[in-house]
């Protein structure tokens, strides 16, 4: 029989995988200097010399329209060496597609080494609009909305595909963004059929410019739009968050504070602007979709939009330029959102998949936190809280956790290694009632995955509803 680890473990000293913190963040800089503004230049100017890539446009033709773009995107994302695939269906849906049409997404897939089975996907739409949506004929450039976040897609699988990584990275040009988030439902169905365990969707929509219409220009910053409560199973959810909290603390929100302090470490010039809510004010993008399958998903964004540069015919009124075009855009600018989503998807495929913690301690003075996990040997934990008002973790357990990582020298290592096992601490003197607390996964050589709250919904998981008992 293998041996457990008691649920209440031994804590053990983090100051070996605390000290590896820095080196990993300077690793995580070499890998993402060659991320290249003159690079995705390129890219969307290719993509713009499509003419239109409206998702009703031509499927056939070789040289214009979002069949031809598809194609090129897929290839170029194969020439680096990944494996491709195109995510497909036929979809109805009035009033902006009436008739069957054929969608498809450019997919590349990079194969975790360890753990093929979790899966971070960086994802950008790929078609383009004008004023009128359905016109699917005009010329579309969609430089910015949304080749900006295409480009950063085949950037990061042109430059984290010369690397390995323990968990699988997954680069995705999705269609039928503008007639209402196609592609990335299509993706995200096709992630739960194949069971993969997504850690993250990092959504790239708009993310090209630094200055908005009203003259304002801020490239400084980076919009992170992340949920609150959860929304995918949020009936069953609503009465225990009524009771024990979870407002602010979805997996997406927790995501969007992971990126927050990476960009802090990155030392690019650029910050995360983290905006509590779903997306911009009224508006929505593909992590949604992601969201709906219970898939953690952020969407980032320009600090400041320029909407006479977006949804708009080409025309110039009155002095003033109309249109989504490359010589719109800010290059250095975007060269610092893809160097922070590229770091992004390099830790978080480093790092082992985050637990599902729960906490005690209701009418105690002490506060209990438990979690099972998936063994992996060298794997620790980290617990952080913070109060139940407060934007990020700012308390930190002094020590890692480390339990049932015991093997049994008499059965299989390989038949033990992904059993469930039981692990926790008892945080003496620090009362629930006044905290959230979160645990994270560390591996070991010291990369720590994004913080889940002990919280109803807080999970990095898919929510699930309970079972009701037989009568």
């Amino acid at each position: 029989m293998t041996r457990l680890i008691p649920a209440l473990a031994a804590l053990s000293v983090a100051s070996a995988a605390l000290a590896q913190a820095p080196a990993n963040d300077a690793k995580l800089r070499a890998w993402v200097q060659p991320v290249s503004g003159p690079e995705m230049r390129k890219t969307v100017e290719k993509l713009v010399s499509f003419g239109t890539r409206h998702t009703l446009s031509s499927q056939t033709d070789p040289k214009r329209g979002i069949g031809a773009s598809v194609r090129w995107a897929e290839a170029r994302m194969k020439s680096f060496g990944l494996q491709t695939l195109q995510t497909c269906d036929v979809v109805t849906k009035l009033p902006r597609v009436p008739t069957p049409t054929r969608v498809c997404n450019a997919v590349a897939i990079q194969r975790g080494t360890e753990r093929p089975n979790d899966v971070v996907i960086i994802t950008g739409h790929i078609d383009s609009r004008v004023t009128d949506i359905m016109s699917a004929n005009a010329e579309e450039p969609g430089a910015n909305d949304d080749g900006s976040g295409v480009a950063t897609v085949i950037e990061g699988a042109r430059v984290l595909s010369k690397h390995k990584f323990p968990g699988t990275i997954v680069y995705a040009a999705l269609s039928g963004e503008e007639q209402g988030l196609l592609g990335g439902k299509i993706l995200a169905d096709y992630a739960r059929a194949q069971g993969w365990n997504v850690i993250a969707n990092l959504n790239n929509d708009i993310i090209g410019n630094s200055c908005g219409s009203d003259g304002v220009c801020n490239d400084r910053q980076v919009r992170v739009f992340s949920e609150g409560p959860r929304w995918q199973g949020h009936e069953e959810l609503a009465a225990q968050q009524r009771s024990l909290g979870g407002e602010n603390d979805a997996p997406g929100r927790n995501v969007s504070r992971f990126l927050d302090s990476l960009a802090d470490r990155l030392n690019i010039g650029l910050d995360v602007m983290q905006v509590w809510r779903n997306d911009r004010f009224g508006r929505g993008g593909d992590h949604t979709e992601f969201l709906n399958n219970g898939f953690p998903a952020v969407r980032f964004s320009v600090a400041v939009e320029n909407y006479n540069w977006q949804h708009q015919d080409l025309r110039a009124e009155n002095g003033v330029e109309y249109g989504d075009t490359v010589d719109k855009m800010d290059f250095p600018y975007l060269e610092k959102v893809a160097k922070l989503n590229t770091a992004a998807l390099a830790a978080l495929a480093s790092a082992p998949p985050p637990p599902e913690p729960t906490v005690e301690g209701a009418v105690s003075t002490d506060t209990k936190i438990s979690w099972n996990y998936r063994l992996s040997p060298g794997v620790r934990f980290r617990v952080r809280w913070r109060p139940t008002d407060g934007n990020q973790w700012t308390e930190l357990n002094p020590n890692d956790i480390m339990c049932g990582t015991t093997i049994d020298p008499k059965i299989s290592t390989k038949s033990q290694l992904g059993q469930s096992f039981a692990c926790g601490a008892t945080l003496k003197g620090i009362r629930v009632d006044d905290w959230v607390f979160g645990v994270s996964s560390v591996s070991k050589d010291g990369w720590e995955s994004p913080v889940a709250s002990a919280v109803p919904g807080g999970a990095f998981k898919p929510y699930v509803k309970p079972a009701v008992p037989a009568k």
